[in-house]
């Protein structure tokens, strides 16, 4: 149990990181796209495609360090109201809640890529780009937050009954 907790933090911390290396790639095009249109007089075929793309790809690939770090807004009035095992107990529905809600999410996400990936869809821009390459950072970030979910609520489950967390 501890190493599957250990290996999915890994693979979350890992997200984390490429989704800032995605934000940082998107940043670097906007600056790039404004030097080309407003110094070079030159027009943009792939940037605004690229930046909308990379931003929605690190959302998802960043989500399950978000959840990792306890980042996701959440409202703290009824936890606070509760004491110790009614609390847990909150967490732990809400941590089956919100991994059911992603298990469907991934799923759905995971049929479209694959309807995109198998009839060859492409964007209906200039640059033309295969669609399947957008939309698989949704199935798989949403996967990866899904498996994060089960290492939170072991995690939870393992503290409730007197073990220690990985």
């Amino acid at each position: 149990m501890r190493a599957y907790v250990r290996a999915v933090s890994a693979v979350s911390r890992l997200c984390g990181v490429v989704a800032l290396l995605l934000l940082v790639a998107a940043i670097l095009v906007v600056c790039e796209m404004i030097f080309v249109r407003y110094v070079l007089n030159g027009s943009t075929v792939w940037q605004t495609e690229f930046v909308t793309y990379a931003i929605v790809a690190a959302t998802f690939l960043g989500s399950p360090s978000v959840l990792l770090e306890r980042g996701h807004v959440g409202v703290d009035l009824l936890p606070d109201a509760l004491d110790g095992s009614a609390k847990t107990v909150l967490r732990l529905v809400a941590g089956i809640l919100g991994l059911l809600f992603c298990i469907a999410l991934a799923w759905s996400g995971w049929l479209y890529f694959h309807e995109a990936l198998t009839r060859g869809w492409k964007t209906a821009t200039v640059w033309a780009l295969p669609l399947w390459i957008p939309l698989l950072p949704m199935p798989f970030g949403i996967g990866l937050l899904c498996l994060q979910y089960v290492a939170e609520l072991m995690k939870l489950t393992e503290r409730d009954t007197g073990g220690v967390a990985a």
